[in-house]
Formats: C-alpha cells, sequence, structure tokens
C-alpha cells in the first residue's frame, strides 16, 4: 500500500469518525441537555415535590459530567467507525434503507428485539462492572455522581464507553437494521438515560405496582443505584433485577409512599429510619 492509498484510508476513516462522534454529541446534546432544560430549568418549580433528592448537585459535577459524555461520545465514534466498516465489508449485518426489504413485520421485531435485548446486554455488563475488580478500573467515573444529573448519561470511564457501544455491533452480527429502527433505538437510549439520570420522578409512581408499567425503570429505580451500588442494575425495564433478586428491597416503598412495600423485614426499615 502506497503513502497516497495509506492516506486516503486514513482520511474516509476520519471523516466516517467525526461523522459518528457528531450524531452521538449531538444526540446527548438533545437528549441529555434537553432534558436538563426541560426539567431543570423550564420546569423545575412546578416539578419541586417530585425531586427525588434534597440536595442538589454543583455546576462543578455537572461540567465534570459533561466533559466526560464527551469522550464517550469519541469512543462511541471510534466503535461506530469499525461497526461501519463491517457493514460495508458483509461481516456485519446490514443497516438498511427500504422497509419492503424485510417488511414491517420484521421492521417491528427488530425495534422491539434490539430494545429488549440491550436492556439485557447492560444489565449483565453493569453487574460485571460491579465487581470490585472491574468498578475502579472500567465503572469508577460514573458512579462519582452520586447524586446524578441528566448530563451524567455518557459520564462513562472510557473501558464502559467501549463496552456499551459494542452492543450495537454485536446485535448487527446477527440482525439486519433498518435505518429508522436504529434511529429510534438510539433516540430511546438517550432519552431513558437522560431521565434516569435526571433527579426527578418524572413517572406517574403508580405505575411503580402496574401490572403491566411496573415492569419499566422508573426515575427513582436508577437513582437508587447511584444511591447504593449494590443494587437496581436495569435499563429500560425491571424485570431482570427481580428475576435476580438485585432490586433495591424498598424500591417499591420509596417510589410510592407506601412503607407496607418495603421488601425488608420491619425492624430493618425502624432501624435505618431510627439512625
Amino acid at each position: 500500500m502506497d503513502t497516497s492509498t495509506f492516506s486516503t484510508i486514513v482520511t474516509e476513516l476520519g471523516t466516517i469518525w467525526a461523522t459518528i462522534f457528531s450524531w452521538d454529541f449531538g444526540r446527548y446534546l438533545v437528549g441529555g441537555g434537553g432534558i436538563f432544560l426541560l426539567v431543570w430549568v423550564l420546569l423545575g418549580r412546578r416539578l419541586q415535590s417530585r425531586k427525588i433528592r434534597a440536595n442538589t448537585p454543583k455546576p462543578k459535577q455537572m461540567w465534570a459530567e459533561f466533559k466526560a459524555s464527551a469522550i464517550t461520545a469519541a469512543v462511541f465514534g471510534l466503535v461506530g467507525t469499525i461497526s461501519h466498516m463491517g457493514v460495508t465489508s458483509g461481516f456485519l449485518q446490514p443497516i438498511y434503507g427500504e422497509i419492503s426489504e424485510y417488511g414491517w413485520a420484521y421492521f417491528l421485531f427488530s425495534l422491539v428485539a434490539v430494545i429488549v435485548l440491550h436492556d439485557a446486554y447492560f444489565y449483565w455488563t453493569h453487574r460485571l462492572m460491579h465487581v470490585r475488580a472491574v468498578l475502579k478500573r472500567a465503572h469508577y467515573l460514573h458512579h462519582r455522581s452520586h447524586n446524578p444529573t441528566p448530563w451524567a448519561a455518557y459520564s462513562f470511564d472510557m473501558v464502559e464507553a467501549a463496552v456499551q457501544a459494542a452492543f450495537v455491533p454485536i446485535f448487527l452480527f446477527f440482525f439486519p437494521l433498518h435505518g429508522l429502527a436504529m434511529f429510534l433505538f438510539l433516540a430511546h437510549m438517550i432519552i431513558r438515560n437522560g431521565m434516569g439520570h435526571s433527579g426527578y420522578e418524572l413517572f406517574p409512581r403508580r405505575w411503580a405496582v402496574h401490572p403491566i408499567f411496573g415492569w419499566l425503570t422508573l426515575v427513582t429505580h436508577h437513582d437508587m443505584h447511584h444511591e447504593n451500588g449494590n443494587y437496581n442494575f436495569g435499563l429500560y425495564f425491571s424485570w431482570w433485577d427481580r428475576l435476580m433478586g438485585t432490586e433495591h428491597p424498598d424500591y417499591l416503598a420509596r417510589v410510592t409512599g407506601d412503607k407496607a412495600r418495603s421488601r425488608q423485614p420491619a425492624d430493618v426499615t425502624e432501624a435505618k429510619e431510627n439512625a
């Protein structure tokens, strides 16, 4: 390979990376920044009763979250560039443009599948990152936001950023995905992520005990994970936490305000209150 060809390839890859980085960072600004603007600025007073914790994070923390998220977007851009190479080479399944290629039934199936499988992937990689030896190297930065803000949506260590970005090429190894389905999945991801770190319970509290909506992770669910990292590892849904016994025993009591819903023994709950 001569110098000119190598230079052309590097330039093309750099352009692809810059495009994907711009998209990912822009998605973070619209999602995380949009949630911050809407919840913290425009509706802050109206939502005061829904604020989960009394304390409000300082601007210094938000700035640190923002800088870390920018680095995460850069890592996402790198993994996205590799994914692009995999798709164009045929190693990965295509991101196709015409719904008629696979039909509407497959479109809907793939959209549900990518969200459900991402939730499973997140739960198990997240639990792995809470193993003490891994936590310090892969997940510690995110938990520096003990009381998170929407800007913490992508505040990851570089290792965690790479692990989370790897889900897309893993999914594309098995399933083709329409471009619109990819867009909807990524939009859903950042919106739920921004909401989950907003510090305000934005969902109806009764959803926590609803037979259907109860499987969704409300904002309090993830906020309690930042408060106590031993519980609530799920992203969109609570079923893995409930199946594996990792949902916080006080979650339902906290979100509904009904102490009778605590799954802790009464004497333990009372001891906490009196401590």
